[in-house]
């Protein structure tokens, strides 16, 4: 594995995680996203992060500046990626958005350079030939709360190098990830083959008015002994994500069509957006799932 310099594309609610995540285990990281504004932003979440680090990693003030100063930021593609060995795409979850930057990322990328996408439901060869270099193209996902749930799923397409997709694996494990091989395309990889199903059926149930989301979070949890329900996952996840989800098959879906419909008229338009925002299904921070009393009426 050779990778020194690494270039996360999008700082978004996991882009900005691998990001940080990855300057913490010593990789030279370039964030990018498309203007000052929002990587300003980014700047801003990467003080929240730190807290998370100490409070849930135990990392040392050390560890953090070396951390800070292992990140640098750019608003022009070409200049983010000019000296890099490995990009990690992390753009909306939008087939026409990672299209347009897959066109711009070819043009502007070393010969050197490997691609990596961090797509939920997706897949690698849908975007292989648009990256002029598909044997370097491979998908390389990760959940969200990285710092502690700590796992990369690397999955590549038929065309994918052996040895690229050996170097992933190496290279999840060197920024403290349990590395997951997918050795087959499949939509949704591993764990979002399993979670979309289980969050789709909660949504379901919320939609046709069967039940309200906290009763349906509680059905889980009393039921499975799980520390969160359906809609508390979500909110982590981000609303956003579900919807982009939902509407990727709202149009042969009716199902998905109707949740996209009420994501965006009740969460998207008035900026409910889950963790990332303070309010979702639960209100942030200390969501109603937490308390001791959630599970007792």
């Amino acid at each position: 594995m050779n990778f020194k310099n690494v270039t996360v594309a999008g700082s978004g609610v996991l882009g900005y995680q691998i990001a940080f995540q990855t300057a913490f285990h010593g990789f030279k990281v370039s964030v990018y996203d498309i203007n000052d504004e929002v990587l300003a932003k980014a700047k801003a979440k990467f003080f929240e992060l730190s807290e998370c680090y100490k409070r849930d990693i135990s990392a040392t003030q050390e560890q953090l500046d070396n951390t800070f100063n292992n990140l640098s930021y750019y608003s022009n593609l070409a200049e983010a990626v000019q000296d890099a060995d490995l990009v990690i795409e992390a753009v909306p979850e939008d087939v026409a958005i990672k299209t347009e930057f897959y066109k711009q990322l070819s043009q502007f990328s070393p010969a050197k350079t490997v691609f990596a996408t961090n797509t939920s439901t997706l897949l690698p060869s849908q975007f292989s030939d648009l990256t002029g270099r598909p044997e370097k193209f491979l998908a390389l996902h990760f959940a969200n709360l990285i710092w502690v749930n700590n796992m990369a799923e690397i999955m590549g397409h038929d065309t994918t190098d052996k040895q690229v997709f050996e170097d992933l694996v190496q290279f999840a494990k060197a920024i403290g990830m349990v590395a997951l091989p997918v050795y087959k395309e499949q939509p949704g990889l591993i764990l979002n083959s399993m979670l979309v199903p289980y969050c789709v059926s909660a949504l379901e149930l919320w939609i046709n008015e069967v039940s309200d989301p906290h009763t349906i979070d509680k059905t889980w949890m009393k039921s499975f002994g799980s520390p969160k329900g359906p809609f508390a996952i979500l909110d982590i996840i981000g609303i956003t994500t579900a919807y982009n989800i939902a509407k990727l098959h709202a149009d042969v879906n009716p199902i998905m069509a109707r949740i996209k419909e009420r994501l965006e008229n009740e969460f998207i338009n008035q900026n409910k957006l889950g963790l990332p925002t303070g309010q979702g299904f639960y209100s942030y921070p200390n969501p109603a799932y937490e308390s001791a009393t959630f599970l007792k009426g």
